[in-house]
């Protein structure tokens, strides 16, 4: 039976931002791993932001300070209230002091939730930055690069991904094998191109419906290509082996 050799999964990569990219780093061809990073944006800006937010989270000399200052308000409310008790203060100077040290109490919040609200905005400016950053969303070779560095994108592919390892064996069959080719049904995969030995594929996918018009159903074997000397696209040859 004849069968094609396809990539298991290919991926058209875009951004989620507009910009110019600023560099390249993988050329038609290249193997790329999950995560890798295919090209930059322009990020000057981003990038300046993350360092002013790291600037504004490291800085809590405000922190500090209210802290001392709860300190210091507590402290002496304590003192007032002990002299109160003792008849050597009067009850306003008591007042005044627990009042001073409940400012303070407002005051050290009100620096803590800034202090959260910075360190908020330092995750969103390194979330922005990394907008800027394009990376691969599969471990497989670049099939195409749409762009150069200088080129503005926008709503457009920059790369085009496909993962071939493993590889998709896509077979056509006639009606009599229904039922005899099932998931987990193994096959000798002969590829159509000179010195690439037979490998062994498993059924991953049978349809569940057979083609009125052809009279005919389909099946996906899944094939392992670790060294990746296999390429995508290959017409093949196919057995199933006697289960």
């Amino acid at each position: 039976l004849g069968c094609l050799i396809e990539a298991s999964a290919v991926a058209e990569v875009g951004t989620a931002v507009i910009g110019v990219i600023e560099s390249v780093m993988v050329e038609r061809g290249d193997l790329v791993k999950r995560g890798q990073v295919l090209a930059q944006h322009d990020a000057k800006v981003e990038r300046a932001a993350v360092v002013l937010a790291e600037a504004r989270v490291r800085n809590d000399a405000e922190l500090r300070s209210a802290r001392s200052q709860i300190d210091f308000a507590v402290k002496k409310a304590e003192r007032m209230a002990t002299l109160t008790d003792l008849k050597f203060m009067s009850s306003q100077a008591r007042d005044q002091a627990d009042t001073e040290a409940a400012l303070a109490r407002m005051r050290l919040a009100q620096v803590e939730e800034q202090q959260a609200l910075a360190e908020k905005e330092l995750q969103m400016a390194r979330a922005q930055l990394a907008q800027r950053t394009i990376t691969s969303p599969l471990a497989g070779v670049v099939v195409e690069r749409f762009v150069s560095p200088g080129e503005r994108v926008e709503n457009r592919p920059i790369f085009k991904i496909a993962q071939i390892d493993p590889l998709k064996v896509e077979v056509v069959l006639p009606p009599s094998m229904y039922g005899q080719v099932k998931v987990g049904s193994l096959a000798r995969v002969v590829p159509d191109l000179p010195g690439l030995p037979a490998r062994e594929a498993a059924v991953s996918i049978v349809d569940r419906v057979i083609d009125a018009a052809s009279n005919t159903f389909r099946a996906r074997l899944m094939l392992r290509n670790a060294d990746q000397a296999l390429p995508s696209g290959v017409r093949c040859k196919i057995e199933f082996t006697p289960s």
